[in-house]
């Protein structure tokens, strides 16, 4: 029997092109995918509360329906249709909008569960459109997947179903039966059965932690197995330059600095015989990319050729003038991106695989086929969490197994960086240049925009610059802030200050030359999506105003915040928001607690769970399903089996390590080879 990974999605019995292109957006692809598309929350109907103990705007009653209203039609044309039920001690108003099916469905002196949204105004509450059933249904807990406007979380509930009876009776765990019984764990197709369509509570947790366990111990057997199987390296740096290096600074580095830069020279040296695979870790302004820039120099003055990749053009392009004037004649720079004309680029790609290169600063433009070295000694990514695994890997492939070296702005909480970045060592940068300023950071409302834009005023009429981020590039069917109408109308407003905008659908040309001109202090006023994000140095701007904040994560905002603040003037950041909700609100507060960024990575990671910590960029790596850090202690319990495992067992080839070793190489793919072939 096929694996039903290896099955389109589209063969499942009620799935038509155009369903199956809208699951493909959701990264369901084969039937495979769709079993392990998780429910993303559940409803619970298991548990209904009585009448007069609701406390909370989103629950499920029992109650019997006492009177049907006839439909009305009230101010804007909607029609209303009010049912009165009681639970045998109070009553309640349930009201539904434009529904007049609602009186079919429904038949007084019949008891029914309710489960919707509570409206609690003018001391009286009413239970607005809720969903129902019948008291006796079969499933009281309702999944609830991710959907969009192409399938609804209904549709993705019955096709997955459907998907669950092609599965055989016997499935091969991959999780060894001895493990199961230590840890307690269920097995797979229970777990699969009851994650989506639980049997009870009880049922839907053990699913949850024997999943999770799963999802954690594939992680550490993926890492851990890289790491254990270095690729070997004929690389050797025998001359350390960071001395000279630093002989070029307009600036002295930090003792964290120097540590980092002896722990990446001391791998260079390659005693071993094995590459460098080394994340350097630090807050935003930290000074990483120094740090990057002095192994690059050893690099080049030792003979070897250096890739250094940056997640945008705007960056690549700040690294590649700044390395170009600080490094002068001493070693040959070169740029290439998306953006780099034909002529020119020809021009590069023949100077680099002929050796005349010696580091070349790039996009995604450095993994392109066409792009060969001649002898390359070392990659940099910049911003790793920008980058997947495979695509770090696609670099390193252009050369003999080259040192790496791969750097983050955003702190990884140690807890995820032990899961996510196993097969890297870790040096982290834990200390700020000195004479660096706290930005202080506000959280406001939008009803006092106007006082916040008269500060900015006031900050740029002391010569200073702001910047003024907004969650969309141009207006949609949302009601966020667009960049594009917040520049047009902000330029009206403040007709004697020099406004500009800035977002990622820009070509290159333009977009260099907006931050020309910013950076040179011809434009006051920079509103722009989070293309600036990481890497923008204006040590003049002093000012971060971050429209719809709540959008936000918080390790995003941390970023953004980093933008100002790195010159000698007070910076400030303002965050405009306008959500009540209090788990949003506290979440926003953090930031104006505290400006540590391995403080806000935790507590990031703690709000918003690592599935979406690093975002969609890790193309599949981070995306923890189910896992919640805070709530379970496998963390520990999967390194300790991993080890086991592996110190056993180190290419996964035992009997009772086969469908573990399909499922590392279904997750991790090409990357996979480098230990387990």
């Amino acid at each position: 029997m096929p694996s039903l990974f290896d099955i389109p999605i589209n063969n499942l019995y009620g799935i038509g092109e155009k369903k199956a292109a809208a699951m493909r957006k959701l990264g369901i692809k084969s039937i495979g995918d769709l079993i392990r598309f998780y429910p993303r929350t559940y409803e619970d109907w298991s548990s209904p509360v009585k009448i007069s103990e609701i406390n909370s705007n989103l629950c499920c009653i029992r109650a019997f329906v006492c009177e049907i209203s006839p439909t009305s039609a009230i101010k804007g044309g909607k029609q209303v249709l009010k049912v009165r039920v009681c639970d045998g001690f109070s009553f309640l108003s349930i009201i539904y909008f434009n529904n007049p099916y609602i009186h079919r469905l429904i038949e007084t002196d019949k008891e029914y569960l309710f489960y919707g949204r509570i409206n609690n105004s003018y001391d009286r509450i009413t239970m607005v459109s809720p969903q129902f059933m019948p008291v006796n249904a079969p499933n009281k807990i309702i999944p609830i997947y991710p959907q969009n406007s192409g399938i609804s979380s209904k549709n993705i509930a019955k096709f997955v179903k459907n998907a669950l009876t092609l599965l055989p009776t016997e499935i091969k765990d991959p999780i060894p039966i001895n493990i199961r019984k230590k840890y307690n764990l269920c097995n797979l197709k229970f777990a699969l059965e009851n994650i989506h369509f639980p049997k009870d509570i009880s049922s839907l947790n053990m699913a949850k932690n024997r999943l999770s366990f799963e999802e954690l111990l594939l992680m550490q057997l993926g890492m851990g197995g890289l790491k254990s199987h270095k690729a070997q390296s004929n690389i050797c740096i025998e001359n350390d330059y960071s001395k000279e290096f630093y002989s070029l600074l307009p600036f002295t580095p930090t003792n964290a600095q120097k540590r980092a830069v002896d722990e990446c020279v001391k791998d260079l040296k390659n005693i071993n015989k094995t590459a460098m695979n080394r994340l350097v870790q630090g807050d935003v302004g930290s000074g990483k990319t120094a740090v990057a820039s002095c192994i690059c120099y050893t690099t080049a003055r030792n003979g070897y050729q250096c890739a250094f990749m940056a997640p945008t053009e705007i960056l690549a392009e700040q690294h590649y003038y700044s390395l170009k004037k600080l490094f002068s004649n001493s070693v040959n720079i070169a740029l290439l991106t998306g953006s780099t004309k034909i002529k020119e680029k020809n021009q590069i790609l023949n100077a680099l695989s002929d050796g005349n290169i010696d580091i070349i600063i790039g996009t995604h433009a450095l993994i392109s086929d066409n792009v060969e070295f001649k002898n390359l000694g070392l990659v940099v990514t910049d911003e790793q969490h920008r980058f997947g695994v495979a695509q770090r890997a696609k670099l390193l492939s252009k050369g003999e197994n080259p040192h790496l070296l791969v750097m983050s702005a955003t702190p990884i909480p140690r807890t995820l960086a032990l899961v996510v970045l196993g097969d890297l060592d870790i040096s982290v940068i834990d200390e700020m240049p000195p004479n660096r300023m706290k930005t202080d950071t506000f959280l406001i409302s939008s009803n006092i925009r106007k006082r916040a834009l008269s500060f900015i005023q006031k900050e740029i009429d002391k010569g200073r610059q702001a910047y003024i981020v907004c969650p969309l590039v141009e207006q949609g069917e949302s009601d966020l802030i667009s960049a594009q109408n917040y520049a047009r109308n902000l330029q009206a407003q403040l007709s004697g200050y020099t406004v500009a905008l800035l977002h990622g659908k820009m070509n290159g040309k333009e977009k260099e030359q907006v931050m020309k001109d910013f950076a040179n202090g011809k434009t006051q006023i920079l509103v722009s999506t989070t293309v600036i994000e990481v890497g923008v140095d204006v040590p003049n701007s002093t000012v971060m105003m971050i429209e719809n904040a709540e959008r936000f994560g918080l390790s995003q905002l941390h970023q953004l915040r980093g933008r100002v603040g790195r010159g000698k003037h007070k910076s400030y950041c303002i965050l405009v928001s306008d959500i009540k909700n209090k788990d949003t609100k506290t979440r926003l507060q953090v930031m104006c607690q505290t400006n540590n960024g391995f403080e806000i990575a935790e507590q990031d990671l703690a709000l918003r769970g690592p599935g979406n910590f690093f975002g969609a960029e890790q193309h599949g790596l981070t995306d923890f399903k189910l896992h919640n850090f805070n709530v379970t202690n496998y963390l520990e319990d999967t390194q300790t089996v991993a080890k086991e495992i592996l110190s056993l067992d180190n290419k996964l080839t035992f009997p009772e390590h086969k469908a573990l070793r399909a499922e590392i190489k279904r997750l991790f793919g090409s990357v996979s080879s480098q230990w387990l072939n």
